[in-house]
């Protein structure tokens, strides 16, 4: 078995990995592709949140805006 990873990219998505349940607000399951790696949005333009799309590359999206300081 993998290791439970996410990884937070500097110009993307969060990447899930190994299998990472995600529940919505009100405790829901929300469906995730089984055995694969998942990305989760985090510029806001996706259209199918909260999975990411690839809008991030047309958006107007400071990635920087994200970063830890």
């Amino acid at each position: 078995m993998s290791d439970t990873k996410i990884t937070v990219r500097a110009q993307g998505p969060y990447k899930i990995e190994a299998g990472i349940p995600l529940f919505d607000e009100e405790g829901n399951r929300i469906p995730t592709p089984e055995a694969r790696p998942y990305s989760l949005c985090r510029c806001g333009f996706s259209k199918n949140k909260p999975f990411c799309d690839g809008s991030h590359r047309e958006g107007d999206w400071d990635p920087t805006l994200a970063e830890q300081g």
